[in-house]
């Protein structure tokens, strides 16, 4: 049997009215959790199963939030999500730690100092500090 699933029924709504949330197409919750939290140090804040099974969930760190979906009307191909965080090579180093296999953080001609990493299912996370506000 499976645990009951947190539903969205309780603090599903983003903190801000005016907020963006990224939904990326998964395949599998399990495997996209163990990338997720295991190496990316996200949590899962709730999931829910719709009539057909398919699993969608919300993730957060550090303020930022991703929602992952199982759901086959929920996007199609592979997305592109930037994290903006305060210190990138700081972040690189903790993936580092984590055995994310990641490029080495770049200076951008755009202005970001920025590195990528693609997930189980092909969506791009590309973390990154504008050069401006680098500490």
């Amino acid at each position: 049997m499976t645990p009951p699933l947190a539903g969205p029924a309780r603090g599903w709504h983003p903190k801000r009215m005016l907020e963006v949330v990224p939904t990326l197409r998964i395949a599998k919750l399990a495997a996209s959790s163990e990338f997720y939290v295991g190496a990316l140090g996200f949590r899962i804040d709730w999931q829910h199963a719709d009539e057909a099974g398919a699993l969608f969930a919300q993730l957060s760190r550090e303020g930022m939030l991703l929602y992952l979906s199982e759901r086959a009307n929920d996007g199609a191909g592979r997305g592109l999500v930037h994290l903006y965080v305060p210190n990138v090579d700081a972040w690189h180093v903790e993936f580092f730690e984590r055995g994310v296999d990641a490029p080495l953080p770049q200076d951008m001609p755009w202005g970001n100092r920025e590195f990528r990493v693609l997930d189980p299912d092909g969506n791009q996370l590309c973390v990154c500090t504008p050069l401006n506000r680098r500490r």
